[in-house]
């Protein structure tokens, strides 16, 4: 370590990127992904000195697929759902004292090469929830993905008084401590909408970054995303989270929304 003071001398500088992380551990909800596992974890291990694939209760080879590729995994006995396989990775961050988790899906839609884009924005902004706005030009998003995207987005920002960044993005870096503390309970692809509109009423910052993603032809893709089940468990959500105790002004004020270009 050089000398000086601490936090002065490379205040500003930007890190080097070809040197593994170990502040921020990539998270990877894995279900029935042997085929896409491995690929998405060596990508991230390119960032993350730590990447921790959380098995939900897959029957295929997934698990061994990430060990090989050399993941710590973690499994569901069962199939519990993402948002129960991030709070585990959280939980298991949070143990081992890790401040920053960046999560990423693992069916390869979520690029390795934009990792960086989202680090440099924690970076600028440890305590916010940063997410990776999808570009949509030029890929194909199959029609009832881009209803319940739409019914989502809309919802949240009637609740939150103001936009939210691409709700249904799984590319994302979180605070591990404050977002444990938010309290999200949603089992499935509701907990990631859940955490934006928890951490709005807690005036968390939220930060969006555009990135780019990967969608193979809808007719070659594997998604456990059911449209119209999991958009309701979203909407069910989202009212129950308006149900609970309403924000201060000064917190609603205080909530801060960017999309950076």
């Amino acid at each position: 370590m050089a000398h000086g003071r601490p936090g002065r001398r490379h205040r500003g500088r930007a890190r080097p990127l070809n040197v593994p992380r170990a502040d921020v551990a990539a998270l990877v909800p894995a279900f029935r992904a042997a085929a896409t596992v491995a690929d998405v974890v060596a990508g991230a291990r390119r960032y993350c000195a730590r990447v921790v694939v959380i098995d939900d209760g897959s029957d295929d080879d997934t698990a061994a697929r990430a060990t090989t590729a050399g993941a710590e995994v973690l499994r569901h006995a069962a199939n519990a759902g993402k948002g129960a396989a991030l709070r585990t990775g959280l939980r298991a961050l949070h143990a081992s004292g890790v401040p920053r988790a960046l999560t990423l899906d693992a069916d390869g839609q979520h690029l390795p090469g934009q990792i960086p884009v989202l680090l440099a924005a924690s970076d600028a902004s440890p305590p916010a929830i940063v997410v990776g706005v999808r570009r949509k030009a030029g890929h194909e998003i199959a029609r009832a993905n881009r209803f319940g995207n739409w019914v989502a987005d809309r919802l949240l920002r009637l609740i939150a008084g103001r936009p939210l960044p691409d709700t249904q993005s799984g590319f994302r870096v979180y605070p591990v401590v404050d977002t444990l503390a938010l309290g999200a309970e949603g089992a499935r692809y509701e907990f990631e909408t859940e955490v934006l509109l928890r951490a709005a009423r807690r005036g968390m910052a939220v930060v969006g970054v555009p990135v780019d993603v990967h969608y193979p032809p809808v007719a070659e893709r594997v998604s456990h995303y059911r449209p119209w089940r999991d958009t309701l468990r979203v909407i069910g959500v989202a009212l129950k989270v308006l149900a609970g105790p309403a924000p201060r002004t000064s917190v609603w004020m205080g909530c801060c929304f960017l999309i950076r270009p």
